[in-house]
């Protein structure tokens, strides 16, 4: 007699936690991806999300999607899932900032977050879809965004403190850095991942 149930998928292994504060790109240029967050304007920061979205579905679109490079770093999937994620998660703390004065974002834990997700079993064509309407919604949200507003400010729950001027900087280097990392090969050059921002 043979078991009819399904074998629970497998499951990858635990990514370290990244516990690394990178609000310090906000200062220099990140020296990995080579951004630089600190000459992007507010302005800008819509049509550059709109620019990584096709980049963004070409990697969601490879054959090999869902394999980790190595055991402990995300595969290409994982952060599609994650960056759909941090677009959602942006969206909302702009609009956050936008109507009320100093306000305390909610704590995002993004190791969490890909755990209680399964980002590494979600349906890659989807996961394209979402992306690209999260990536959409939240750069008209930055588009809208008045100049007499980019200095209103909020707070992160460990305490850092954004204006929506650097908080466009920080979430833009996120999406940015992640094409760097999931670029098809290390010597691969990073083309079109800074279409409207200022790299060196």
């Amino acid at each position: 007699m043979t078991d009819s149930t399904a074998a629970p998928a497998p499951q990858p292994d635990r990514i370290v936690p990244d516990t690394k504060d990178w609000t310090w790109v906000l200062s220099e240029p990140c020296p990995e991806c080579g951004f630089v967050a600190a000459d992007v304007e507010v302005a800008a920061v819509g049509e550059a999300v709109r620019g990584s979205l096709p980049r963004w579905r070409a990697v969601l679109g490879r054959p090999d999607v869902a394999a980790r490079p190595d055991p402990r770093t995300w595969s290409p999937l994982e952060y599609g899932a994650h960056v759909r994620d941090v677009f959602r998660v942006f969206d909302e703390r702009l609009a956050l900032i936008l109507i009320e004065d100093d306000p305390l974002f909610a704590n995002w834990d993004q190791d969490a977050a890909a755990l209680e997700g399964d980002y590494a079993h979600q349906d890659p064509p989807a996961v394209a879809d979402e992306l690209e309407r999260a990536g959409r919604a939240v750069a008209a949200r930055f588009d809208a965004v008045a100049p007499s507003d980019e200095g209103r400010g909020g707070r992160r729950s460990n305490g850092s403190v954004f204006t929506v001027r650097t908080l466009g900087q920080y979430f833009l280097h996120d999406v940015v850095h992640h094409l760097h990392d999931v670029r098809a090969s290390p010597g691969e050059p990073d083309r079109g991942a800074d279409r409207g921002v200022t790299r060196r």
